[in-house]
């Protein structure tokens, strides 16, 4: 990563998360092909919903025939994450237009949110619209295609969990905390560690006590006062 925020600059930069949501975006085709979808819906799903954790969520319940109200309730719970972040960005583009910040908002995921947080470490805390747009709609085709060859590949799979592709998203979601954690000079790595092994523990902890459409929110906020506490009283 540099300093400079342009468009040519977020399609270079962006090039390891779309990698990233290829092998889970096929993931995601290859299990919706299983679940009984074709190829179109499994891409129009990806453009519509466009929320990996929420369409994995969304083509699991509709497998085991749930209520239409129930998806969406659960789909809404899960990607009600994506309101936090949202809010922790609009910061950076308060001088933009309305539509400017809809469509940075209606295209943010976690992966994007967390490149943007890295990014933040090379520009002296500051972020663009030409920049994070072009990471959004690049990673949101990606996405889209993924999805679609997923499903067409799922035509010759007849067991996915057999591949392990489940832990797809885990695995990307691990190599984005790596590099948030060695790019971000801001903080102690010793504070950082210690806020991952606090969110394991607190994850463990809530499995027990909370429902886990709800676990990711509540956890989220709990870390959040939990790495603000270590930070100003131990750091």
């Amino acid at each position: 990563m540099n300093a400079e925020l342009n468009r040519k600059t977020a399609i270079k930069e962006v090039l390891p998360t779309a990698f990233g949501y290829i092998g889970i975006g096929i993931a995601f085709g290859i299990v919706s092909k299983a679940a009984g979808l074709s190829a179109l819906q499994a891409g129009l799903m990806s453009l519509i919903a466009y929320g990996g954790s929420a369409q994995f969520i969304i083509v699991s319940m509709l497998l085991v025939h749930s209520p239409i109200i129930s998806i969406i309730t659960a789909a809404f719970l899960v990607n009600s994450r994506m309101i936090l972040m949202s809010l922790v960005t609009a910061k950076y583009f308060k001088n933009d237009s309305m539509l400017h910040n809809i469509l940075i908002g209606s295209l943010l995921t976690d992966e994007s949110f967390a490149l943007a947080m890295n990014k933040l470490n090379y520009t002296n805390n500051k972020l663009n619209f030409a920049w994070f747009d072009t990471a959004n709609w690049f990673a949101y085709f990606v996405w889209f295609f993924s999805s679609v060859l997923g499903a067409l590949v799922g035509n010759f799979i007849e067991n996915p969990t057999n591949l392990g592709i489940d832990f797809a998203l885990v695995a990307m979601f691990i190599g984005l905390l790596y590099l948030q954690m060695i790019s971000d000079k801001s903080l102690k790595l010793s504070l950082q560690l210690l806020v991952v092994v606090a969110t394991f523990i607190l994850v463990y902890l809530g499995l027990i006590f909370i429902p886990s459409n709800l676990l990711i929110i509540i956890i989220t906020l709990l870390e959040c006062a939990v790495g603000m506490v270590l930070k100003h009283v131990f750091f």
